[in-house]
């Protein structure tokens, strides 16, 4: 092992806003305090509750990931487990998400965007 996976950090135009976003979804505490990071208007933290990391990086003149589009590429993105998809989606919906891709209704996923248009699966258990 060379390194230690220590956060995955989303580039966007609005830190609070999408470390929120993300709060709703996983729980956890945004901006709690950590000394291996500053918090400012260019950068917030989520820490989730099983300890994983997620960092929201302000990114000025932030272009929004279209996907599946090359030319404006994902940048990253995050698979989150769900016990029902529909239930889920409806939630996801309400807080915000944008639905990409239904999987048809045959798929155990469906690929939504966030607030600043990073995609994201939701994947049944």
């Amino acid at each position: 092992m060379v390194a230690k996976l220590q956060c995955v950090v989303l580039d966007c135009a609005d830190v609070v806003e999408l470390s929120r976003f993300y709060q709703s979804l996983l729980g956890g505490a945004v901006n709690h305090p950590d000394p291996r990071w500053s918090l400012d208007d260019d950068w917030a933290t989520l820490h989730t509750e099983d300890g994983f990391v997620l960092a929201f990086q302000r990114v000025e003149d932030h272009r929004r990931p279209r996907w599946p589009n090359p030319a404006h590429p994902q940048q990253f993105h995050l698979d989150l487990e769900v016990e029902d998809l529909d239930r889920a989606q409806e939630d996801i919906l309400a807080r915000g998400a944008k639905l990409l891709d239904d999987g048809g209704g045959e798929r155990s996923w469906r690929v939504f965007a966030d607030p600043a248009g990073h995609p994201f699966c939701l994947v049944r258990h």
